[in-house]
């Protein structure tokens, strides 16, 4: 079982039980990379020529972004990793941990090159409402992660684990940063900021490998605790993740209160309502909103398990070594267009049958 207390066996590495996740560390390592790689004093010119609501909308996602990979990290390191037994797992988590850590020092970096005031930068994810409230929703869930009367080893135990999950992993990183992400590269679609995009590109790397983890391990979890294939915790998820989309709405409102060239709230949220009914589908569950997607030149970034191939073709230059095909490992996903775990399973609940078991767990 991946979910549970650790025991002194659970630090042997061989043999491989989660093969998946071994091989997201190795491929997390290959793609290490610092933030003053990246010439961000080129981007200085291009920045004296945008507008007010431009610069509004860049400080305002470095607003958000500072503080958020700190609250992932911590949520990893109260709500994830201390109740996960896999070593596999482990390994991994602590690369995204450090991830985490960079991308913060790397949105510090920005905030050190671009003339802004960075007192005030820090203050507005205390000040504004929209962003004080979905930091409030992360807190919510990871808050119940740390107390003494959680049971990992019970049904509500391993509920909790997996309603932190899905706000920690698929909402604010799969829907959230990709809100954002889609932003700032608009910027080098326009010609701007083309360095800062070549950072968010790194950071996007990175993140898929975070969302393809975090849905890996969702999956797992749910083949391995049937008892959690209910329509009702089904139907409390998927509120979950809609609760996580309204709150990314008024803050984009914010983020967008007269709009840019090309961009307002209305453009963004229908993208992130279109990146939701993805994540809604790797997790097994129906799409929410059915809306297409006004982004068409980041339709690769919405798809956790087509992103991490479409970075493998661009990223040799990045790489830190010449190994290949550290993510073949399968995904718990399962094989020929069968439905996911949770839909499967909660299907065969319907069908007063055991639920089945999509894929054997990797390495057996």
């Amino acid at each position: 079982m991946i979910l549970g207390k650790a025991s002194p066996d659970d630090t042997n590495l061989h043999p491989l039980r989660y093969k998946w996740a071994y091989d997201l560390y190795m491929q997390a390592v290959r793609n290490t990379w610092f933030p003053h790689e990246i010439a961000l004093k080129e981007d200085l010119e291009d920045w004296a020529k945008m507008t007010e609501d431009e610069r509004h909308a860049v400080k305002f996602l470095m607003a958000f972004f500072n503080p958020a990979e700190l609250i992932v990290n911590r949520s990893i390191a109260l709500g994830i990793y201390p109740y996960l037994k896999s070593p596999e797992c482990h390994l991994y988590l602590a690369k995204q941990m450090w991830e985490e850590a960079n991308h913060c020092v790397a949105f510090e970096y920005v905030l050190q090159t671009f003339p802004l005031d960075r007192e005030k930068v820090f203050a507005i994810h205390l000040e504004v409402p929209s962003m004080k409230a979905k930091e409030n929703y992360i807190n919510r869930y990871m808050k119940r992660m740390t107390e003494d009367t959680l049971d990992i080893e019970t049904v509500d135990g391993k509920k909790d684990f997996i309603r932190n999950l899905v706000a920690t992993n698929l909402v604010m990183e799969g829907i959230w940063f990709y809100s954002g992400f889609m932003v700032a590269l608009s910027f080098r679609q326009r010609n701007q900021l083309r360095n800062f995009g070549s950072m968010i590109n790194w950071v996007i790397r990175d993140e898929s490998l975070h969302l393809k983890f975090g849905m890996n391990l969702l999956h797992n979890i749910l083949e391995e605790n049937s008892e959690l294939l209910t329509e009702e915790f089904a139907t409390e998820i998927q509120n979950i993740v809609i609760e996580g989309v309204n709150l990314e709405v008024a803050y984009n409102r914010d983020l967008f209160p007269n709009g840019i060239l090309g961009l307002n709230a209305d453009y963004v949220n229908q993208y992130v309502m279109y990146v939701t009914d993805r994540r809604l589908e790797e997790l097994g569950l129906p799409k929410h909103y059915n809306v297409t997607n006004p982004a068409k030149w980041m339709s690769t970034a919405t798809d956790v398990f087509e992103l991490v191939n479409f970075f493998e073709a661009q990223n040799t230059s990045y790489e830190v070594d010449g190994h290949s095909g550290a993510t073949s490992g399968a995904s718990h996903a399962p094989k020929d267009g069968g439905a996911p775990v949770m839909e499967a399973g909660i299907n065969a609940k319907k069908a007063e049958t055991p639920a089945p078991t999509q894929t054997a767990p990797i390495g057996e």
